[in-house]
């Protein structure tokens, strides 16, 4: 039985936002530990890792945004003005990172380099955690009332669970970005990004150990589908051989196939996420009659067909364009006087 198009959607809306959380995920972690650098030459040279993509990256989490918004405008009207305050605050720690990327080599001042240094750093471990919190957020629920619209208060959001979630994801981003420092760079950085894995890694691991525990206790509802449907279990099973390669993938000095394999883990613990809240795209606690749906919550099946002929169409090029831009800058990061 094919799926509808609700169904269809709700699966492109995630694929976009797995893509975003693999691939803005480790320029974030770069950032992150950008602030942990020795010197100005291994700065630089943190930057110019991800200088071809970081742009590019954030691009997947604005066509999130338009296909949750085109498919299902009343749940995005509905997190946007909940969350209003917090995607402020995402948006300008995205805009000062953006411009403590472009602005830090303009002047020679030491001063002046440490003032975005520190600029970039903190606004990329913000957006990491603002992230983790909204998703942490939708994945155990908010009060909405008969309205669909959010019930609650600004200060509301900031439940021990989501801020759980919230820490987690900074704590894989920030392995996710030292895999990828490790696979780029070479020299005295490329060894201490070692260290920084082993440091990162084992903080991700105590984080979802934790996050797995509190989410079986406290949010059991995610856990349902995987109960109800064993052959589900490929996905919690997934994520845990992933993040288990990556320790031997980095011994081995397999650094390219450490950062797939954490690529792997993100997409499955999304996944995860996304079988748990299905059908919900934002469920209403404690009235789980006012949540908001795929079906409720979705344009008219015209719309949503008119649509998947376009997405047909345009995926495979962003795709292609996405693989063309990694390879052609693949390998190991060279400082030139063009550099940032």
């Amino acid at each position: 039985m094919l799926p509808d198009l609700n169904t269809v959607w709700f699966g492109l809306v995630g694929f976009l936002l797995i893509g975003y959380a693999i691939l803005d995920g480790f320029d974030l972690g770069v950032g992150g530990l950008h602030l942990f650098a020795r010197g100005d030459r291994e700065r630089r040279m943190m930057l110019n890792a991800i200088g071809p993509v970081w742009d590019g990256n954030e691009v997947w989490l604005v066509t999130s945004g338009g296909a949750l918004f085109a498919a299902f405008p009343e749940a995005y009207a509905t997190v946007f003005s909940g969350f209003y305050l917090a995607f402020m605050l995402l948006l300008a720690a995205l805009i000062f990172r953006a411009v403590a990327i472009e602005f830090r080599s303009k002047q020679p001042m030491r001063w002046w380099r440490q003032l975005w240094d520190v600029s970039f750093g903190l606004s990329s471990l913000l957006c990491s955690l603002l992230i983790g919190v909204a998703l942490g957020n939708i994945a155990q629920g908010i009060p909405l009332d008969a309205q669909h619209e959010y019930a609650g208060t600004w200060v509301g959001l900031l439940r021990p669970y989501p801020l759980l979630i919230g820490v987690t994801t900074v704590a894989l981003f920030l392995m996710h970005g030292a895999i990828y420092t490790v696979m780029k760079t070479e020299g005295p950085l490329h060894e201490r990004a070692r260290v920084w894995v082993r440091f990162t890694m084992i903080g991700f691991i105590i984080c979802y150990a934790v996050t797995t525990m509190a989410t079986l206790l406290y949010v059991p509802h995610l856990a349902e589908p995987i109960r109800a449907r064993p052959w589900l279990f490929v996905l919690p099973l997934g994520a845990l051989l992933a993040i288990a390669n990556v320790p031997r993938e980095i011994f081995h000095g397999r650094d390219g196939r450490a950062f797939f394999s954490s690529c792997a883990a993100i997409a499955f613990l999304l996944m995860l996420v996304g079988v748990g809240t299905y059908p919900y795209l934002v469920r209403s606690v404690p009235d789980l009659a006012h949540s908001l749906t795929v079906h409720n919550a979705a344009s008219s099946p015209k719309t949503l067909g008119i649509m998947l002929v376009i997405a047909a169409c345009g995926m495979p090029v962003v795709l292609g364009y996405t693989v063309t831009i990694y390879w052609i800058f693949r390998g190991k990061v060279r400082l030139e006087p063009t550099s940032y």
